[in-house]
């Protein structure tokens, strides 16, 4: 009983309305006395409770010879009018939700300017959040002509990154990536999470070729590290030895530092290789083996 009381207030109930629904639900015709005795309330808080139902449709009162007596409407007649009312409820919040974005929209980073043009040259995010992959695609939203890319792959999952992907494609853009080989990596299918494989790293990364990417994977180890029109330089640190609650993410917006990282991007970029060549060398060393 007390789980079906705490289902009640969770869609609207107080305490004494979920004992005195549940009350007068198990009766037919009861008194008020006969449900404040069944819900162990106070008469007088049972009155107050009951003149509520009567006003809200939830039973009727039916006057007899004596005493008046209360009668709850069947349960799917009463679980409708709280299902159009939470319906309608949500539809009134989503509304003012929206129009409350837009009204916060234009104000956004609006006293920036007054801070260094808005530009803060070093952000340090730590923790293992959400926050780090929302700042890590508003870059990616940002980006206007380049995006140089190279990592250590543990997750292939975002949607949202293949759109935002194809968005910058269709303007023009490019991206180069370089992808370490020999890493143990999750990727999200329909059927949920799969171990990956270095075969399944190349299925990957030919698929990201097909959208556009100009690709390469190498048995080097690579630092995570992502540019974007030579201008700002995206760092997770990804340290194995270190918690997940203590990993951290640097952006640096500064060209020169900008400048240095793609020297470093351009010397893996040429001893990487590309996707055709990687698979020739794996098969040259499974033929060696044999």
């Amino acid at each position: 009983m007390d789980d079906l009381i705490i289902s009640l207030k969770s869609i609207g109930f107080t305490e004494y309305e979920s004992k005195v629904f549940l009350a007068a639900m198990q009766g037919k015709l009861m008194s008020a006395s006969e449900i404040a005795e069944s819900a162990r309330i106070r008469r007088t808080d049972v009155y107050k409770v009951l003149n509520s139902f009567v006003e809200r449709g939830i039973c009727n009162s039916i006057e007899t010879n004596s005493i008046t007596k209360y009668e709850v409407i069947e349960p799917d007649i009463v679980f409708d009018k709280f299902e159009k009312k939470l319906i309608l409820e949500s539809q009134k919040k989503s509304k003012v939700l929206k129009e409350t974005l837009e009204k916060v929209k234009p104000l956004y980073r609006t006293k920036a300017e007054n801070n260094n043009n808005g530009v803060v040259n070093v952000e340090l995010i730590r923790g293992f959040n959400q926050h780090r992959e929302v700042k890590f695609i508003e870059l990616l939203k940002n980006a206007r002509k380049e995006i140089l890319f190279m990592v250590q792959p543990e997750y292939f999952t975002s949607e949202e990154v293949d759109e935002i992907t194809l968005g910058f494609f269709k303007k023009g853009g490019t991206i180069k990536s370089i992808y370490q080989a020999g890493e143990e990596f999750k990727y999200k299918t329909k059927d949920g999470w799969i171990n990956g494989g270095v075969d399944d790293l190349i299925r990957i990364v030919e698929n990201f070729e097909r959208l556009g990417e100009n690709a390469r994977i190498t048995d080097e180890t690579v630092p995570n590290i992502t540019i974007f029109d030579k201008e700002t330089v995206f760092i997770n640190i990804n340290d194995k030895t270190v918690p997940r609650h203590n990993e951290a993410d640097v952006i640096f917006r500064t060209k020169d530092f900008a400048n240095s990282m793609t020297t470093v991007f351009n010397s893996f970029w040429e001893k990487s290789k590309s996707v055709k060549e990687y698979k020739k060398s794996l098969k040259n060393i499974k033929t060696i083996r044999k």
